[in-house]
């Protein structure tokens, strides 16, 4: 139980180091929050800065989130592993080193499960490329995507019921980071009923 505690806490605070955030202040970008979805993610950054960093911010984001699924996958039961990945995405949406406002955890999901289950996180982001290309809308990608990688780390953690409660909540907080998605989604297209 000790290992879990430390672990959980050292996913959480390791989640709240925001590349996206660091990386614009190196660049004096100012704060990537500020713009568009106000979101300090991966998405945002290309919409800011471009290609190129928003690789560099998917990379660093996805390299850290496989480390701490390789470390809790050696240091613990596999049924504790899906709240390791909890942990990491609060900390990556509620960064106590910024203001508990940070990314929506997508690619740290990405990443953790990389490990834990490669062939559905090989298929996840297969399915957000493909989503994407066809509605042109990340978030539905997003979601998509998350519902792969929850149902790889399900079945490859064969967890019982307190590993599917992390898994599911885990889900659920990726979700809800995005439901001013959602909400904007429906605006536009009810505006757009009644323009017509």
């Amino acid at each position: 139980m000790k290992s879990f505690l430390l672990l959980l806490i050292g996913a959480y605070a390791a989640g709240s180091v925001n590349f996206s955030i660091l990386l614009f202040r190196i660049l004096e970008k100012g704060d990537p929050r500020e713009e568009f979805s106000g979101n300090a993610g991966v998405t945002n950054v290309y919409r800011q800065a471009g290609y190129l960093w928003a690789a560099v911010v998917l990379v660093m984001d996805l390299a850290r989130a496989m480390t701490i699924a390789l470390i809790a996958t050696i240091l613990l039961p596999m049924e504790l592993v899906p709240w390791i990945g909890l942990g990491l995405i609060l900390g990556n949406r509620f960064p106590c080193f910024h203001n508990f406002r940070g990314g929506k955890g997508v690619a740290n999901y990405l990443g953790f499960t990389t490990v834990i289950a490669p062939l559905a996180a090989s298929i996840a982001a297969l399915s957000w490329v493909a989503t994407y290309a066809f509605f042109r809308i990340p978030f539905i990608g997003s979601f998509l995507m998350v519902f792969i990688l929850a149902a790889g780390t399900l079945l490859a953690c064969d967890a019982p019921l307190f590993g599917a409660a992390g898994i599911l909540a885990t889900v659920a907080l990726v979700y809800y980071g995005h439901k001013r998605n959602v909400v904007d989604l429906l605006e536009k297209r009810k505006r757009g009923k009644e323009t017509k």
